[in-house]
């Protein structure tokens, strides 16, 4: 019964388990999505959707301010197996088209990106994929499904970071990936053999964590507004980033794709190394963290912290 197929089961625990298929429902049902395929963390997710997807010969093209380990996995990694590379500045609608070639199998982008906020046209981005036949790809992990919904803009794969906004607590690892039937089979099959999978106990502690995520997602899109605000007006702030203020390059494109704009806020301050990093330590209500999406309130200097450089924006 069960070899035949004739009786569902679960085979082995690197397939799914049950806790695991009831967060994939509900993520897909957030989304609007067909499938949701759940792992062990973003990048995870990430790679195993370019692995599944992309073969020697074929050609891909990222956005420039993707996530710098998406970025050196497409870099570094893929040419090891015949995959051609192109990197394209974000927002640059005209390099990416020029760029696309016949053997261009997908376009990755990020929205919005991290640190500056930079928002994806995802119509633009969704109608190159389709005039060119190539697969459209988005990391919303910043935006989450409760701010915008990129398959409702005819992208074909949505990826997130659980571990930030979908998971709510600071205290669970995980990845998912968004897309219909077609491409969720590809992708669950490169699973199935190279692993990736997330533990049934994090399924629990993200469907945990979006029991409150529309409560969560409301208020930190509030908060954020009102952080944005008060910086832009300090004395003593060079320039802010937020999509929800109209100094931002990309605001009315948030303003038109976007519910809300997300709950991080970067900004610059008026001096030197040494000024900043004296403000960052003379932070009462704020801890130096690297993640973000949970209930605390967190800074990080990219710079300094983690893996971003001092000049690229």
């Amino acid at each position: 019964q069960y070899t035949s197929g004739k009786k569902a089961h679960y085979e082995y625990g690197r397939y799914g388990n049950p806790t695991q298929e009831a967060a994939e429902t509900k993520l897909a049902m957030l989304e609007g999505a067909e499938r949701c395929l759940l792992f062990d963390c973003g990048m995870s997710s990430i790679s195993a959707t370019l692995l599944a997807l992309l073969k020697t010969g074929d050609h891909i093209i990222l956005t420039d301010d993707a996530y710098k380990q998406t970025l050196n996995f497409a870099e570094n990694f893929l040419p090891r197996y015949g995959v051609e590379v192109t990197v394209v500045p974000m927002g640059d609608y005209e390099a990416m088209e020029s760029s696309i070639k016949k053997n261009t199998a997908l376009l990755f982008s990020e929205s919005p990106t991290n640190p500056y906020l930079n928002i994806a046209d995802m119509e633009k981005v969704s109608a190159l994929g389709r005039k060119y036949k190539a697969v459209t790809a988005i990391d919303s992990t910043f935006g989450a499904p409760y701010n915008q919904k990129p398959l409702e803009w005819g992208i074909d794969i949505v990826i997130h970071s659980g571990t930030k906004f979908l998971g709510g607590h600071n205290d669970v690892l995980s990845g998912a990936v968004m897309t219909n039937q077609k491409y969720f089979e590809k992708i669950k099959l490169f699973q199935k053999m190279a692993g990736g999978i997330t533990d049934p106990n994090s399924c629990y502690l993200l469907i945990r964590g979006l029991k409150t995520f529309a409560l969560r997602m409301e208020r930190q899109n509030s908060t954020a507004m009102a952080v944005a605000k008060h910086l832009e007006e300090h004395p003593k702030v060079k320039r802010v980033y937020y999509p929800g203020l109209p100094s931002h390059r990309h605001h009315e494109l948030a303003r038109k794709q976007m519910r809300g704009f997300g709950g991080v806020v970067t900004f610059e301050v008026d001096g030197d190394m040494e000024q900043t990093l004296r403000f960052l330590d003379s932070l009462e209500m704020c801890l130096i963290a690297p993640s973000l999406g949970g209930p605390e309130s967190l800074i990080t200097h990219p710079a300094t912290i983690t893996y971003y450089s001092l000049t690229r924006e």
